[in-house]
C-alpha cells in the first residue's frame, strides 16, 4: 500500500511501531502531489521546506518518546484562511496575495504542539464565499472523481486534497456548509463541530456568528481523532465555549440499537436529485437494520434558511471585510487621494462574489432597511434554532442529505448566484442553529459521483453524531473507494 493512502489512525500505528518514518510518509505525500496536483489544483501554497523539517523533528520525538500524540508526524493540509506564522495566508483573494501572518491561529498552534506536518495551504472560494471553489482569486480546484466538475466549497481545496490522497487529513472552515458540502461531493468525511467547540482565533473572519473550523478526513475515526486535538476552550476567542471536550473516539463502536434518528420531510423536497434521495433513503434503511429507530420530525422553518443566512452572513461580511482598505497590509492600488485609493484597492482586490456579498450586507444594515432585513433575519434564526430544539426532544440525531445534488460541472452555475446559493440548502440551517453535523459518503450516482449523508446532533453532542456515523460507515464500504487519477 502506498503510504499516501493511509488514514491518520493507520499512519499513527505504523509510525509508533517504527515500520515507517515521518520523512518517508511526507515524501510519499509529495510524490503523490507531484503526480496529480497539476490536474486537481487543491493547493495555493506548498510548504516543502517546512514540512521536511517538521517531519525530521517528529521522527526524533517518536524515537525518543515512543507512542505519542495521534498527530505527531502526520501530514495535514490547512485551508488558506487560517493564520500560519511566517507562511502565506491569502484567503484565495488578490487583496491578501502577499500577506504573511505574524502569529499562529490557535488550531494550527495546537497541531504544531502535537507535532503535525504541514503539507500546504489549500485553495478555497475567496474569503470562504462560495460553494464550488470557482470563486478563488487564483485558480479553480477540480473534483478528483471527475476533473470536469467542482469539488464543492468553500473548503473545496481541503476536500479535494483528502480525496486525491494529497494529504492524510485536512482542516476546513464551515460557515454555511463549507466543510460538509465539499466533503459530500468529494466522497470524504467532513465535520462541523458545535459553534464554540473549536477556537476561531486566527481564522480570517467571514461571518463571525457562523464560522467554525472542523476536520476533513478519510474516515470517521480520523474525524474523532482530529477533533480531540482541536476542540476545547480558548481564552483568546471570546466566542469559545467554556465546555470541556470529551474523548470523541470513545463514542466509536457503541451499539446504536434504539438510537432514535429524525427524518425531516423538509429535506426531501422537489428539486433534489432522485439519485441522491435514493442513496440517502437506502442509508436510512441500513441504519434501521443496525437497530436505529427512524422517527419523522419537522423543521418547519427550513424554507426560510437560505434567505435568512444570506442576510446575516453578508451583513457580518460587510463589517468584517471593511478592514481591507489597502492601508495596513495586503494589496494596495494607487489613487490621487485617500478615497480613490480605498475605492480602487477594494474594487481591484476583491472578486465579483465577495463584492456582491459586501454590497448585499451593506444594504441590509443600512438606515431604513436594518429593521426589515437584518433584524427580521435574526428573529427567523431564533425560530430555526427552536425547530432543532423541538425536534431533539423526540430524537437523538437527525439524518438528512448533505447536498441536493452530486458535483456539478465547472461553470454550470457560475452565472446564476441563486442556484449556487441553493447548493447549501441542506447545510445552512445547522450553522444558523449552531449545532454539530457530519457528512459521510453513502453512495454513488450512475456517473460515479459521491453522495453525502448528513448527521445532525444536539449542541455539544458530537459524540452521538460520531457514534451513528461510525456505525453506518463500518457497515458499508463507500468510504473505501478511491477516485481514479
Amino acid at each position: 500500500m502506498e503510504l499516501f493512502r493511509l488514514t491518520v489512525a493507520e499512519a499513527r500505528k505504523l509510525l509508533d511501531k517504527r515500520e515507517i518514518s515521518a520523512t518517508e510518509l511526507i515524501n510519499s505525500v509529495y510524490r503523490r502531489i507531484d503526480a496529480v496536483e497539476d490536474r486537481v489544483r487543491a493547493f495555493i501554497t506548498l510548504t516543502r521546506g517546512q514540512a521536511a523539517e517538521m517531519a525530521r523533528n517528529a521522527g526524533t520525538k517518536i524515537k525518543s518518546a515512543g507512542p505519542s500524540s495521534p498527530m505527531l508526524g502526520v501530514p495535514f493540509a490547512v485551508k488558506d484562511n487560517m493564520c500560519t506564522k511566517g507562511i502565506l495566508t491569502t484567503c484565495a483573494s488578490k487583496i491578501l496575495f502577499n500577506f504573511t501572518p505574524p502569529y499562529e491561529s490557535t488550531i494550527t498552534s495546537r497541531l504544531n504542539d502535537e507535532g503535525y506536518v504541514l503539507v500546504g495551504k489549500t485553495n478555497m472560494d475567496e474569503f470562504a464565499m462560495g460553494s464550488s471553489t470557482e470563486n478563488s482569486g487564483f485558480h479553480v480546484t477540480r473534483n478528483p472523481w471527475d476533473l470536469k466538475r467542482i469539488p464543492g466549497g468553500s473548503s473545496g481545496g481541503s476536500a479535494a486534497a483528502v480525496a486525491a490522497d494529497e494529504c492524510i487529513a485536512a482542516l476546513g472552515s464551515d460557515t454555511g456548509g463549507s466543510i460538509r458540502q465539499p466533503a459530500a461531493l468529494c466522497g470524504v468525511v467532513g465535520m462541523k463541530p458545535t459553534y464554540g467547540r473549536v477556537s476561531r482565533y486566527g481564522l480570517v473572519a467571514f461571518a463571525s456568528s457562523l464560522d467554525q473550523i472542523g476536520p476533513i478526513t478519510k474516515d470517521v475515526r480520523d474525524s474523532a481523532l482530529l477533533l480531540n486535538s482541536i476542540a476545547g476552550h480558548d481564552p483568546l476567542d471570546s466566542t469559545s465555549a467554556p465546555v470541556s471536550a470529551p474523548d470523541f473516539t470513545a463514542a466509536l463502536g457503541r451499539d446504536i440499537k434504539g438510537l432514535r434518528i429524525g427524518i425531516p420531510g423538509e429535506y426531501f423536497i422537489e428539486g433534489i436529485d432522485p439519485e441522491v434521495a435514493r442513496a440517502v433513503r437506502d442509508a436510512i434503511r441500513k441504519l434501521e437494520s443496525l437497530g436505529a429507530v427512524p422517527v419523522e420530525v419537522s423543521l418547519p422553518h427550513t424554507g426560510y434558511a437560505v434567505a435568512t443566512y444570506y442576510v446575516l452572513a453578508t451583513s457580518e461580511a460587510s463589517s468584517n471585510l471593511a478592514r481591507y482598505d489597502g492601508v495596513k497590509y495586503g494589496f494596495r492600488a494607487e489613487g490621487k487621494d485617500l478615497m480613490e485609493m480605498y475605492m480602487k484597492t477594494r474594487s481591484q482586490g476583491f472578486g465579483a462574489e465577495v463584492k456582491r456579498r459586501i454590497m448585499l450586507g451593506t444594504y441590509a444594515l443600512s438606515s431604513g432597511y436594518y429593521e426589515a432585513y437584518y433584524r427580521k433575519a435574526l428573529q427567523v434564526r431564533t425560530l430555526i434554532k427552536k425547530d432543532f430544539e423541538d425536534a431533539f426532544k423526540s430524537v437523538d440525531v437527525i439524518v438528512t442529505p448533505t447536498s441536493p445534488s452530486a458535483a456539478f460541472k465547472a461553470g454550470e452555475k457560475a452565472d446564476d448566484p441563486l442556484q449556487m446559493y441553493l447548493s447549501d440548502i441542506f447545510t445552512i440551517s445547522v450553522n444558523l442553529a449552531g449545532v454539530p453535523a457530519l457528512s459521510v459518503p453513502c453512495g454513488f450516482t450512475p456517473d460515479n459521483l459521491p453522495v453525502g449523508l448528513q448527521f445532525i446532533g444536539k449542541h455539544f453532542d458530537e459524540e452521538s453524531v460520531l457514534q451513528l456515523a461510525y456505525a453506518y460507515e463500518q457497515a458499508t464500504d463507500w468510504h473505501k473507494r478511491d477516485p481514479d487519477l
